[in-house]
């Protein structure tokens, strides 16, 4: 390449990237910038919300479970002992 060739390259780039520069930090640019952060503030209220309804609707499916599981132990504490007594008679047995 001949060397006006490459000053012609430097020059031109250094006036593109001038006015990149200018046109980024415009007022224009400013507002694009300000609504966009706008739209992604909305968008993260939108999202902590519906997260904050799956949690609470967690929470409920737990307190039911832990119910449930009270009620079963109730009606039938003994059977859940004798399955746990049995496997260890039977890994007696077993090693013997």
């Amino acid at each position: 390449m001949s060397a006006w060739k490459n000053i012609a390259l430097l020059a031109g780039g250094f006036l593109i990237g001038t006015a990149g520069v200018k046109i980024l930090g415009s007022k224009e640019a400013r507002k694009v910038y300000a609504h966009t952060t706008a739209a992604v503030i909305r968008a993260k209220d939108c999202v902590m919300t519906k997260a904050d309804e799956i949690r609470e609707g967690c929470g409920d499916i737990l307190a039911e479970a832990r119910d449930i599981n009270e009620k079963k132990e109730k009606e039938c504490p003994d059977i859940i002992e004798d399955e746990s007594e049995n496997s260890a008679e039977e890994t007696e047995t077993k090693e013997e």
